[in-house]
């Protein structure tokens, strides 16, 4: 059970038109595991469960039901956190491999991202976060084919030029002082 002490996402779930598609963009792009599978009862759609953590059932929930004829996403961006600006690389290009298109990458400060469509036209990111604060929305180019010192060196470079940049560990300190006690 994870351990939380006010309400925290933790999880979402998509209609997709082509279900067996999807299940494999998620599970071969972003290493997620099928927990379960089946229709709903009273939600009659057929569901498939995906995690990528022992702690979560499910963090990914994909549905039936989305119309051929949709063609606009109301999914604002889903998000995926990962280990490693190399993740960045190997994962964009998985995606891309496996039908994900207008992949780009930005760099905000405070995470460096790669933004895609999935094959469906949902907006995924991947990211990395950083050691740093600055204001956001904030969203230079990433250029991936730099190599990790140099990314890091550069994103801090552009942070400390920021009026609002500040170390990662104030801003939690801050964020930290400001949330509601715990009940």
């Amino acid at each position: 059970m994870l351990k939380v002490a006010r309400p925290t996402p933790s999880h979402f779930g998509i209609f997709v038109t082509d279900l067996e598609r999807m299940v494999a963009f998620y599970t071969e792009t972003f290493d997620l595991t099928v927990t379960d599978r089946g229709e709903g009862r009273t939600f009659r759609n057929q569901l498939v469960f995906t995690s990528a953590s022992p702690d979560q059932h499910h963090q990914l929930v994909l549905a039936s039901g989305r119309p051929a004829e949709a063609t606009f996403s109301t999914v604002m961006q889903i998000s995926f956190v990962v280990p490693s600006i190399q993740h960045l690389r190997d994962i964009s290009a998985r995606a891309e491999a496996r039908g994900a298109t207008n992949v780009r990458g930005l760099n905000h400060g405070n995470a460096l991202s790669v933004y895609m469509l999935d094959p469906e036209g949902n907006t995924v990111e991947i990211y990395v976060d950083t050691p740093f604060y600055i204001a956001q929305p904030h969203g230079d180019p990433l250029d991936l084919t730099k190599d990790d010192e140099t990314l890091m060196r550069e994103t801090e470079e552009a942070c400390r030029r920021d009026p609002s940049f500040m170390p990662l560990a104030q801003w939690q300190a801050q964020f930290e002082s400001h949330s509601p006690a715990a009940p």
